[in-house]
């Protein structure tokens, strides 16, 4: 054989061969993103998001090809940058109201993914035991009308305790909120004075305070500052090793934000949750649930316009009820009760793809 036909051969397999290559490499491409590898990107709620960055990190390890990433930016940034298309999923604590549904270019479904408390925080140095709030003393804070730590009304709940009497300083969140939404929620239901003047909403007009961004920014300000109190998320209160108050329930009981407290609210309000999940488990009734309790949710859009990064999400939404509830509790966390987990199947099994299953 001359060695001009032999160096032909040699090209032709070569050619073969790398022609196979870039097939393999086109087939693993996850929904045209090259490489191999989906990538997926969410945006949204604080509250959860310390245990969504631990199931970013214990997903990958398990799915090598597939990279999501997600930026805490409140619940309000989750639902704008989801209606606008900018992230595969958004997040949020609040359910999106209803002409937020009506106005997102296609069907969102929301998932639930874990149970939350929303705490009362403070600085107090010299106060060493947990204090004790009723809804009307949290009320009456906010609103601006009870001025000082030593005032009558919180006194009579915190027998025993020394308070200054030094004014209080109240911080809220100053970005649109999914943690502020259930506050607001919660003290609609028991004060009727706030939900006249203030009402329930992501971003309501406060009365009285100090603005920080993000449950990271307000815990940061209320650590920071003498005589504060605030509002935030369980886990970020015991990060930055800031007290918690005990809060009077509908049944009239002071109860710490336990993760059985919270499973207690979940399971009061279990049988009348509607069929979208969108629900408010805030005043639950019961002895031992805690009052400001809460769904955290991701959001999806139904029918998802790419096939491959479609099924990433899905399966990751899969994963997240099932296996990452398991990190849930170290976090601060309530697993999502054995029904709601069916229904939340219910909701990933009905995402499509050009009409097709995605987790078929």
């Amino acid at each position: 054989m001359s060695v001009s036909k032999r160096s032909f051969q040699l090209v032709a397999c070569l050619s073969i061969f790398v022609f196979l290559l870039i097939g393999i490499a086109c087939n693993h491409g996850g929904g045209g993103n090259g490489g191999g590898t989906v990538s997926l990107h969410g945006a949204g709620a604080s509250f959860p998001n310390p245990l969504y960055q631990k199931w970013l990190s214990e997903y990958e390890k398990v799915h090598a090809n597939v990279r999501i990433d997600y930026q805490s930016i409140g619940s309000g940034g989750g639902i704008k940058q989801l209606k606008e298309q900018t992230v595969a999923f958004g997040a949020s604590d609040a359910p999106m109201k209803d002409e937020d549904m009506k106005s997102a270019p296609g069907e969102v479904v929301h998932v639930p993914t874990v149970l939350g408390a929303v705490v009362i925080t403070y600085n107090l140095a010299e106060v060493k035991q947990p204090l004790r709030f009723t809804p009307e003393v949290i009320a009456d804070v906010y609103l601006g009308k009870i001025k000082k730590w030593n005032d009558a009304k919180i006194t009579a709940d915190n027998p025993g305790v020394t308070l200054p009497a030094n004014d209080i300083t109240v911080v809220y969140r100053s970005d649109g909120s999914g943690t502020s939404a259930v506050f607001t929620d919660y003290l609609s239901k028991v004060s009727t004075e706030w939900k006249e003047k203030v009402g329930t909403g992501t971003s309501p007009k406060w009365p009285i305070g100090l603005g920080a961004k993000g449950n990271e920014g307000l815990t940061g300000q209320v650590k920071n500052t003498p005589n504060t109190i605030g509002y935030t998320e369980l886990a970020y209160a015991v990060q930055n090793k800031l007290p918690v108050a005990l809060i009077k329930n509908a049944a009239g009981n002071f109860v710490e934000p336990t993760i059985d407290a919270v499973v207690a609210a979940a399971a009061a309000s279990a049988a009348t949750i509607p069929d979208d999940l969108r629900v408010s488990i805030t005043n639950a009734q019961g002895a031992q649930t805690y009052p400001i309790s809460s769904y955290t949710y991701i959001l999806v859009y139904k029918n998802q316009q790419d096939a491959g990064k479609g099924k990433a999400l899905a399966d990751f939404l899969w994963w997240g009820i099932h296996d990452g509830q398991n990190f849930a509790k170290a976090l601060q966390y309530a697993p999502l009760p054995p029904e709601i987990v069916k229904k939340a199947e219910a909701k990933i099994n009905s995402m499509t793809a050009g009409g097709s299953p995605l987790r078929s």
